[in-house]
């Protein structure tokens, strides 16, 4: 009876030490799987942040073309007569433009940004209050020129040439003269506001 006794209560005292051990490993388990489960929903927030802002950026970036379309548009209404040779602070348009540019040789170099917070914002039109994205569009017109005043005067413009000269061939000895259309440049820069503190900038060049 003794010997039978003893038998039967080390038997159950092992169960309990492997009860034991099994409840330790599913807690580690869980642990694991919580961390993991953790892991994976900021993981997806995270992804849905990014495309958002890609979103919004993209979004931004689009609007940008309503801005250059207003300024082309002004430029080519105002191409006739001398409107151009001259500021016009209420368009948003300077005649020597070709100086306004940021100080990227500075140290550290001023970004586009910067230039435009601290000097083009104060002349810049706003093409709209906010469209369907929720963007606020505005821009400057700078003409590629270092001096106001006519473009083939003194006012040492940035433009396409109005002649270039063609060698002739061997039937046909000499130089030939081409005329081509003559043009000044114009550079557009818009800025795009938008939700979520995005910032977008676009850059046309036209020539007329």
């Amino acid at each position: 009876m003794l010997n039978h006794s003893i038998r039967r209560r080390g038997t159950a005292m092992g169960r309990h030490a492997q009860s034991g051990v099994v409840l330790v490993i599913m807690l580690i388990v869980l642990v694991a799987m919580t961390l993991a489960a953790i892991s994976m929903v900021r993981s997806v927030d995270t992804t849905n942040l990014i495309a958002g802002n890609l979103s919004f950026q993209q979004a931004a970036t689009h609007s940008g073309d309503t801005g250059v379309e207003l300024a082309s548009t002004w430029l080519f209404a105002n191409a006739a007569g001398v409107a151009l040779e001259n500021d016009d602070p209420t368009n948003g348009y300077v005649a020597a433009g070709l100086k306004i540019a940021p100080n990227l040789t500075a140290n550290p170099p001023q970004s586009w940004n910067d230039y435009w917070v601290n000097t083009l914002a104060a002349r810049a039109v706003k093409a709209n209050q906010v469209d369907a994205a929720g963007n606020t569009v505005s821009y400057v017109i700078d003409r590629m020129c270092n001096n106001a005043g006519s473009s083939t005067g003194g006012a040492s413009c940035v433009g396409s040439p109005t002649v270039t000269l063609a060698s002739g061939n061997s039937e046909e000895a000499g130089e030939k003269q081409l005329n081509a259309s003559s043009g000044v440049y114009y550079r557009i820069t818009v800025r795009v506001d938008g939700p979520r503190n995005t910032v977008s900038y676009v850059q046309a060049v036209v020539s007329m």
